[in-house]
């Protein structure tokens, strides 16, 4: 579960009324001593995309994004990064399978990589929204390169041990707690709100690139010169994003303002979260699919090298198959952006069947179509709710928004990675799949009774989303 960072698009589809226009302009009241910071008038909170009669903006051209020089600086070390990030996913299976032969394992160290995410990236998002999300960037981005190269060279000197692998997944999750919502708040800064959905759904497409070529890159280097050199290689990728980052053109950025320390921001945050169907709902949602759903780096090599018989090779095929599918879904996305929770609930149904029958395969071939399907089917959940959440949040509670979501994709890893490990070790590979095909129902249920429950009482929502648009859209 790497993160590959979405974040921006389309024009927004809120119109916003004069009532909203009028608080976004009023100075902030709250809790005294609070500070008063006057915002501009995208930092109110967009209109609920699912709301009856709503208005949609004026359809922004597909690749309207790569119009920003930013934008295509950022994206182009971020494309190869990724590349280096899935060489070392892969990579990291392989190690460890080797190591020990122990799906469970395999899942404990996976947990490991994120238990810190888990823990800590709610607070990082508020952290997020005090400080430089560029500056934050290239500090994080150096340390993962850092941790990278250093962990490839004990490979290479045949000195790894298995508390190494476990030592250095957990400094990847330290960094990656701040890493992740930092990015996710940049590329905002970077496109502009009017094209959130756009920048959201390329970054995702470009992730899958990564995940589709990265096994490819991880197999051309085990098998030419070792596995150690898959994380020199990620390390060295990092180098790229430092690189993109420091040479952006500052003057043509669209910061947020950055929020002064205070205590209670983050549960400012959770409270603003709370109360917004389209925040709520999707984070609902991840919360179920994050945990269960995307273990692959758990199920995956169990389902491709046990219940298919085809070796580890089984595994970057699959891997790359899902990539494959998600570069065509996301495409498919550039032109047809989707966001909403309604959206998101036909999407997960989706999900879910496609894998469930991916888990029934006989076969690798037919397994392979069926990642494809599961690759699209995917990349419409994230870029639909990613694109909705960022478009509900203001930007001085972006941070902090966007932490949530990066918890409950991947700070869910912890639980869910052990407990696939579990039944993958008890009862197979396909068990394992399942049981992510099963979690995507209980998200849809998830987001089905946030959706009835929020819009049988319309009036008091939407009281308490303008009250939180009023509090904490411009103080945070």
């Amino acid at each position: 579960m790497t993160d590959a960072t979405m974040t921006d698009a389309t024009m927004t589809d809120a119109t916003m009324t004069d009532a909203t226009m009028t608080d976004a302009l009023s100075t902030s009241g709250g809790r005294s001593g609070a500070p008063i910071v006057v915002a501009a008038a995208d930092e109110s909170p967009a209109a609920p995309t699912d709301a009856p009669g709503h208005a949609a903006g004026p359809k922004t051209p597909a690749f309207a994004a790569f119009g920003v020089a930013n934008y295509r600086r950022f994206v182009s070390g971020q494309a190869i990064s990724l590349i280096g990030s899935w060489t070392e996913t892969i990579a990291q299976g392989v190690l460890i399978l080797g190591l020990t032969g122990s799906p469970v394992v395999l899942g404990l160290a996976t947990a490991a990589r994120y238990l810190p995410v888990l823990l800590f990236t709610p607070y990082a998002g508020v952290i997020v929204d005090r400080r430089d999300n560029r500056r934050t960037l290239m500090l994080t981005q150096a340390l993962l390169g850092v941790v990278s190269v250093a962990f490839g060279a004990s490979v290479l000197l045949h000195t790894v041990a298995i508390w190494q692998v476990f030592a250095a997944a957990l400094a990847f999750g330290f960094l990656t707690a701040l890493d992740n919502p930092a990015r996710m708040a940049l590329i905002p800064e970077i496109v502009g709100r009017s094209l959130i959905r756009n920048a959201v759904t390329l970054n995702s497409t470009f992730a899958n690139v990564g995940r589709g070529l990265g096994p490819v890159v991880a197999a051309a280097l085990i098998g030419t010169v070792g596995v150690g050199w898959c994380f020199v290689a990620n390390g060295v990728s990092f180098a790229l994003v430092v690189l993109a980052l420091a040479t952006l053109r500052i003057a043509d950025l669209h910061p947020a303002a950055q929020i002064a320390r205070q205590r209670g921001q983050l549960r400012e945050g959770l409270r603003f979260a709370r109360h917004r169907a389209d925040i709520l709902g999707p984070l609902a949602m991840m919360a179920f699919i994050g945990t269960f759903t995307y273990e692959f780096e758990v199920s995956l090599p169990v389902f491709g090298e046990q219940s298919l018989n085809s070796g580890l090779n089984g595994y970057g095929w699959l891997t790359a198959a899902f990539g494959l599918g998600a570069v065509v879904g996301g495409i498919a996305l550039v032109f047809r952006p989707q966001t909403g929770l309604r959206r998101m609930m036909v999407i997960t149904v989706a999900y879910g069947l496609s894998v469930t029958g991916t888990a029934l395969s006989p076969s690798l071939p037919v397994a392979l179509a069926g990642m494809v399907l599961v690759g699209a089917c995917s990349i419409g959940f994230l870029t639909t709710g990613n694109s909705t959440i960022q478009l509900e949040a203001p930007p001085s509670m972006r941070g902090r928004v966007t932490s949530l979501w990066t918890t409950a994709f991947t700070g869910s890893t912890p639980i869910g990675a052990s407990v696939v490990g579990v039944v993958a070790a008890a009862f197979g590979g396909r068990a394992a799949l399942a049981v992510g095909g099963v979690a995507c129902f209980a998200a849809v249920a998830a987001g089905a009774v946030i959706l009835v429950t929020m819009r049988t009482a319309p009036q008091a929502t939407a009281d308490r989303a303008a009250s939180n648009g009023r509090r904490y859209g411009r103080m945070g």
